[in-house]
């Protein structure tokens, strides 16, 4: 078992490199140097990298940095759904669900199909359970209606026919099942083509650099001082406007900007285990732990994920990480709906822990709204807390509508309205790109069809440029792990296309090396070689 924390590695490095096609972190950082931006987005997860893309679209100039990878926290450790929120029926908040479900169907349609995937869900009700049949089919009933049935209607199961689609749902004192329709992801897949959905658009972009202090200008923010922590280099970015968007560490920059800051925000921490199965899983389970509380068991990536945990967190945010107490409560929940010989410890390939931002206030975090905050420091710099996956793009355009409310900085005489739509990158049937993938190659050495539709799922058509370079480099084709559908040409896309900078970069969130148990040091090794050329 693996117990890996939730922040990017930024121990291992490499130097620079000449390759034309790479990203250029010298030329970035001069770029960053450059006049004044618009606007500076410090921190690359999932609110910094939708508002700097919607900020560019806008016609905005936009600079983003973070000071580990992109998505190298919290935004890489979700439960990886983009879903409408059942639970938010049991506090009447309809108006919330139908907005939910409004832009988990765009995502779906329109945005990202490529990259997000309809996924069957079951809701056991056991004897004695915190919810009855009736009420949870008329509940999977209205969430469907609430998605105008996009996902089909919910309805209710027998134990049979659910035990078909989840090998190892626990039939002891089931009376039914309640079965409704949502959606599933791989976050740090979807981050990393939103960074490219940026840099497309205009948005100049460094990982791994770190701010080190802020730029003033008479008591007002005007950028910030940063060290690239690939090698050393000083450097400095001007904006008119700066945003915070940090996550975890947004009290910290705020302190920087005024060190008698109030503490904002509160943090939940959030445990998640990858599992080992005999069989393989056509559909997820919405376990209740009580009145209130879920746990989630789903198919992802070859595996099952089981959690997930939320309890208030103090520490730091650098060192979040999954604990023993948290193993067993995440398996303990989950014998509630599956059968004990399911969840041998052993069978745990890794687990991984975020942290969720949560607003400021009393109470527990559990009932905490998932809300996005945005606030105005003394020195003029915005910061941004809060939000999830499923809404990411609309924190976006929310995000940007405060940008045009800002006195100070006349930004909204500049701004065009952004296209309501816009794909990601790579936009594209995956079965279509799979099947042109194993086709477009002479029959003796086509592609397997496993790695095939593995590339088309995580990629969408830029799979096609990595097929292009195994056709070009056959030994690029080889499998990182036996057991797995990556190949070596990921680790060379991730380092030319995708500004991986570490091992963990490519083997934890450009590819499933990590996530699915099977990063051995030989497979480091040879990563670190390819990433240094």
């Amino acid at each position: 078992m693996t117990i890996t924390p939730g922040p990017p590695d930024t121990t291992s490095v490499v130097p620079e490199h000449t390759d034309p096609r790479r990203p250029d972190r010298a030329r970035t950082r001069e770029e960053l140097t450059r006049g004044t931006f618009d606007l500076l987005v410090i921190g690359g997860g999932i609110l910094g990298t939708s508002v700097a893309w919607t900020a560019t679209q806008a016609g905005l100039r936009v600079a983003m940095v973070d000071a580990g990878d992109f998505a190298g926290a919290t935004s890489s450790a979700s439960s990886k759904l983009v879903h409408g929120g059942l639970r938010y029926l049991q506090t009447g908040n309809l108006k919330l669900v139908a907005e939910n479900h409004r832009e988990r169907r765009s995502l779906a349609t329109t945005v990202a199909p490529h990259l997000v995937n309809p996924l069957p869900f079951l809701v056991p009700v056991y004897e004695g359970g915190p919810h009855g049949a009736a009420k949870m089919g008329a509940g999977v009933f209205l969430y469907s209606a609430l998605s105008a049935f996009g996902d089909g209607m919910g309805r209710l199961l027998s134990p049979v026919q659910a035990a078909r689609l989840a090998p190892g749902l626990r039939t002891e004192g089931l009376k039914s099942v309640a079965a409704y329709g949502d959606h599933q992801m791989n976050d740090s897949r979807m981050a990393i083509m939103t960074v490219r959905a940026a840099v497309d658009a205009g948005t100049v972009v460094l990982n791994h650099a770190e701010v080190m202090g802020l730029r003033s200008v008479r008591g007002r923010v005007t950028g910030a001082e940063l060290r690239d922590r690939a090698d050393g280099t000083e450097f400095g970015v001007d904006a008119r406007l700066v945003l915070n968007a940090t996550g975890p560490w947004v009290d910290r920059l705020r302190a920087m900007e005024d060190p008698d800051a109030a503490p904002s925000v509160r943090l939940s921490k959030g445990a998640h285990l990858v599992l080992r199965t005999p069989e393989p899983w056509r559909a997820a389970l919405t376990i209740p732990v009580d009145r209130h509380r879920v746990s989630f068991a789903i198919p992802w990536e070859g595996r099952l994920l089981l959690g997930t945990t939320d309890e208030e967190y103090t520490g730091d945010p650098a060192e979040v990480s999954v604990l023993p107490s948290d193993v067993e409560q995440i398996l303990g929940e989950a014998e509630l709906g599956i059968d004990a010989p399911y969840l041998d410890a052993a069978h745990i390939d890794y687990s991984f822990a975020g942290l969720r931002v949560l607003p400021g206030g009393p109470g527990d975090t559990s009932s905490a709204k998932r809300e996005t905050v945005v606030t105005q420091g003394r020195g003029g710099m915005l910061s941004v807390a809060g939000g999830k996956w499923t809404t990411y793009r609309h924190i976006g355009r929310t995000v940007l509508a405060e940008l045009r409310k800002v006195r100070s900085v006349p930004l909204a005489e500049e701004m065009a309205d952004p296209l309501r739509t816009v794909p990601l990158p790579g936009l594209a049937s995956p079965d279509a790109v799979a099947q042109r993938i194993i086709i477009d190659r002479e029959p003796g050495a086509r592609l397997d069809p496993r790695v095939a539709r593995h590339l088309a799922s995580h990629y969408g058509s830029l799979a096609m440029d990595i097929a292009t370079m195994i056709r070009e480099d056959p030994a690029l084709g080889e499998r990182i792990h036996p057991d797995g559908p990556d190949v070596w040409a990921q680790v060379v896309f991730a380092r030319d296309r995708e500004w991986a900078v570490t091992v963990d970069d490519v083997l934890r969130r450009r590819t499933t090396v990590t996530v699915r148990g099977l990063e051995t040091p030989e497979v480091r090794a040879r990563t670190q070689r390819l990433l240094a050329g």
